[in-house]
Formats: structure tokens, sequence, C-alpha cells
């Protein structure tokens, strides 16, 4: 059976009115009293010309029950996730925004995939960076320690608010209300850490969000530790890129991938020859998108693979109903060893929800 793998990354940040680099460690709280916003300081050296504006909103986090991690954003900028969000399994994950710089992602990782804390591979990214004034980029690790910097040349409003396992930063913002409610939604939202990032992103918006409007949004959230094998380890991996309502467009795909996370593990139960559990992950995916005839097919397939094709038929006659194209394709599952190799068998699929005198042959 197939095995579906969904992978969409976001594009670019930005940043504003902040002079001071916060870097603080896994056990730290930010302080409840307002936006860490500050003033320009006189006499700094100019920075060179930034190119790559990416003004936005992010929330970087660790899920300290399961040791999952992410980065989740909402910008008005086209694409915004593709260059923002970085993550890697047993790793880290970060975002760099603002007048980005991608390398942050790419080489923050590898610093910390080489054992150093968040806090030391940003220290260490920064002193070598001339346009450090014009970045914004929140780092946080597998063991929960975070390190964030907004640089004292991002547009206002900017600023950011580290806390235990995860920090928010934002620039260009409509008012600097916007990060600390994002802080207080995600320490008080309930679910997995999808859930509590997605609510943090809500909050954002609701609060103001970014002084031009909405765009583009990204979630990617990835295993605690590494299976050696990066396309299975991201359990999220999801990108809208242009869209009026990127927040509400990403909720929708995040129930889609967690219905497809739950198709995937039922494939793997089939594997183990764990028929039960097959049926029981194909269930609980239909239940989070019941329109979707392609979930309600195969689970079907796994139906008649297990002998018990008088329960598959039900769900053959509803997909054909809605589509007779997957009456076509279900004899060509044959030859690929999807389907047994009997034709009474085949014949009683195809032929499910024809009227009598209507039979349908391979």
């Amino acid at each position: 059976m197939r095995r579906m793998l969904t992978v969409i990354l976001s594009a670019a940040f930005a940043c504003a009115v902040v002079s001071v680099v916060k870097m603080v460690g896994a056990q730290t709280r930010a302080a409840d009293s307002g936006p860490n916003s500050r003033g320009r300081v006189e006499g700094v050296e100019k920075s060179p010309r930034p190119l790559m504006p990416a003004h936005t909103f992010s929330i970087v986090a660790r899920d300290p029950a399961t040791g999952e991690m992410g980065v989740a954003v909402q910008s008005h900028w086209f694409s915004v996730g593709s260059n923002v969000a970085w993550a890697e399994a047993g790793v880290g994950a970060i975002a760099t925004q603002s007048f980005i710089d991608p390398s942050y992602g790419k080489n923050g990782l590898d610093l910390m995939r080489g054992g150093a804390s968040a806090e030391k591979a940003l220290e260490s990214l920064l002193a070598k960076d001339e346009g450090r004034d014009v970045r914004q980029v929140a780092m946080i690790d597998a063991r929960g320690r975070v390190a964030v910097h907004t640089g004292s040349k991002c547009i206002e409003a900017a600023g950011d608010r580290p806390g235990l396992n995860y920090s928010v930063q934002a620039n260009l913002m409509s008012n600097p209300r916007v990060w600390p409610a994002m802080a207080r939604a995600f320490e008080t939202a309930k679910g997995d850490l999808a859930d509590r990032m997605l609510a943090a992103l809500d909050a954002g918006q609701a609060a103001g969000g970014d002084i031009r409007g909405r765009q583009s949004a990204a979630l990617v959230i990835v295993k605690a530790e590494s299976t050696g094998k990066p396309w299975s380890d991201r359990i999220f991996d999801l990108r809208i890129d242009d869209n009026p309502e990127p927040l509400k467009e990403l909720r929708r795909l995040v129930r889609l991938q967690r219905a497809y996370n739950h198709m995937n593990a039922g494939d793997a139960a089939v594997e183990r020859k764990d028929n039960e559990g097959a049926l029981r992950e194909y269930s609980a995916a239909e239940r989070l998108v019941p329109d979707n005839i392609e979930m309600v097919y195969w689970h079907a397939v796994a139906l008649v693979n297990m002998n018990r094709t008088d329960e598959a038929l039900p769900l053959f006659r509803r997909v054909f109903a809605q589509d007779p194209n997957w009456r076509t394709l279900t004899p060509r599952l044959v030859h690929s060893g999807i389907l047994p190799d009997d034709k009474n068998l085949i014949n009683r699929i195809t032929n499910v929800g024809t009227r009598p005198g209507r039979t349908r042959r391979r």
C-alpha cells in the first residue's frame, strides 16, 4: 500500500526595535512584565544593506513530554516557511527572520548537532554576522534550551519573549502586544505541540499581527530522536505560501496531516500483521476527514487482505458511488500484489453497487 509524505517548508520573516541579545536556558522564564521592546542605540555602526526581508511572527518550541520540537510562523510575505523554519529530529529547531540570513538555519543545526547548546550556537553565528543588527533569530535545542536575538535595527514593533521550552518573536508588527499574547497562549493552551503552537499564532494575529496583513504560514515539527531517515522524522511539514487566510488554511492542513499520519500508522500495522491496530488507525483517519474517499478505499483494500471482504464491500460501494475511477483502478492492483490474484474476488468487488444485468468484468 501507499505511503504518503507531505513536504512543505516556508519563506522568511523580519525584525523590530530591540537592541539586546537574550540567551536563556531550558528552565528560564521570561519576566511577565510586558514586551521586550527597546529604543534604537545612538552611534551603532551602520549594518550592510539587507537583501531578504521576511517580517513575521513565529514560535520555536519543544514538548517536554514527547521531546518533539518545531517552528510555526505567519507573515505578510510570500512563502515564509521556505527560508524561516528549520528543524531536525534529535537536534533542535530554528526560526531565522526579519532581514533573514537562511544560513542561520543550516549552520545553527550543524552546531547543535555537534554538541553546542542553542545559546552557544546562536552566540557563535551572531559574532560572525555583520548584519546582526537587522536579524531576528530564535533557537531551541533537544534539551529545551532556548536562545533568541532581536537586532537593534529590526523594524518596529519588534521583540521576543522566551520561556520554558519555547520562544516567541516578532517584527514589523502592528503593536508590541503581539509576542506577549503569543507567549500567554502557548503557556495556557491544551493539546499536543502542534495545537499549542497554532494557538500561539492565532493569539498573535488576534493581537494585531503583521502591520501589513497576512499572506503565508508554516508549521514544521520533528521527532525527539533521529531515526537516521530524515524523511520519516517530520511529523508535520506544512506550508501555506499564498492565501488570504493562511492560519485557517494551515489548521485545515494540520487536520489532514493528522489523518494521513494515522493512515501511515495503519499501513505499518498491516506490515506487522497487527490487523486490529491497522483498522483502529484507518478508522481514526476517516473520523478526521470523513469526506476523503481515498482513505475509505485503502481501508477497504486492507480489509480484503485480512479476509474480511464482507466488511470491505460497503466501503467500496461508497467510494465507487462518488467516483467510478476507483472501480476501474481496483483490478490493476492485482499486478502490483496489493490485492489477491483472484478473479472471482475482484469481480465481486468491482460489481458492488451495480444494477442486476450490468455486471462488470475485468
